[in-house]
């Protein structure tokens, strides 16, 4: 087998004052504390959240992912009260049982990471980039937390109107370029990027990225992918979000081929599979 690039990788990431090594990739497990996330199995109350990040945390996740506001296409837009209800009391109960834990918010309003971060949190995840909040990567900024920087048009009720692209690859760089200025403009110093499979993107799209995911290996930042049940392996299969574990298995390995850093999951216990088989061809 030719000498592969599988965690060839010789990145850190400062998170909180942690140094993360991703010589070898990371989960990040996934806590909605939505009623409508696209995947119904994880959809958590405040009062099942506990009981699910310990398993993820047995399980091997090495960060876990609070979120609130569903992101899915065309979700109903909530109100900053409503989401600061529905994430807050899990961010707190977190932090106090698990007080170790790597937390992120998956947010793209300010006030929501402002918030999180003051209870804890270490990393913002915003689907936005920035652009559905201009005041987000400046509470990032002066937090000194990591950013997972998604690439985003329009937003959860717009973005399938955007799936039109002069060249998708060249197009989606050019987005990096310019959020990434802006986050460092801020004084974010951890940037994390994301290109946000399923998101203002045709199932094509999504997987002409994945198999060029390595060329976003030019901004020298970790990346994360976010494949887990998403449309693109269960409309390709003809299945549903519920029966797409292994279709997500297999499009992770691939992500890892391609240069992952982090997966992101709803499923951690598969997820560490792949990268330690993975890894075996390394």
């Amino acid at each position: 087998m030719p000498q592969s690039k599988i965690f060839s990788h010789n990145k850190t990431l400062n998170v909180g004052g942690r140094l993360v090594d991703l010589t070898v990739p990371k989960v990040m497990g996934i806590i909605n504390v939505t009623p409508d996330s696209f995947y119904e199995g994880s959809r958590y109350t405040t009062d099942l959240v506990l009981n699910h990040v310990e398993r993820m945390l047995k399980e091997g996740a090495d960060f876990i992912d609070v979120g609130g506001y569903s992101s899915r296409p065309g979700a109903d837009d909530i109100s900053l009260d409503e989401e600061l209800t529905r994430v807050m009391p899990s961010v707190k109960a977190i932090r106090k049982h698990f007080p170790e834990i790597l937390l992120s918010i998956d947010t793209f309003r300010s006030e929501v990471a402002k918030q999180a971060l003051g209870e804890g949190a270490t990393i913002v995840n915003d689907i936005s980039g920035g652009n559905l909040d201009s005041k987000i990567m400046e509470v990032v900024g002066k937090a000194g937390a990591a950013y997972i920087l998604m690439h985003l048009r329009g937003s959860p009720q717009t973005m399938n109107q955007f799936t039109t692209y002069d060249n998708l690859l060249r197009d989606v760089v050019g987005y990096f370029n310019d959020r990434i200025f802006q986050a460092h403009q801020a004084g974010i110093k951890e940037i994390i990027i994301d290109p946000g499979f399923g998101f203002a993107k045709t199932v094509q799209q999504n997987f002409e990225l994945l198999r060029r995911l390595n060329h976003f290996e030019i901004f020298g930042m970790p990346i994360l992918v976010g494949l887990s049940r998403k449309s693109m392996i269960w409309r390709t299969l003809g299945t549903t979000a519920d029966e797409s574990l292994n279709g997500t298995s297999i499009l992770n390995t691939q992500a890892l081929i391609q240069g992952a850093n982090i997966l992101r999951v709803h499923d951690v216990k598969e997820a560490v599979e792949c990268v330690k088989l993975t890894r075996e061809f390394a």
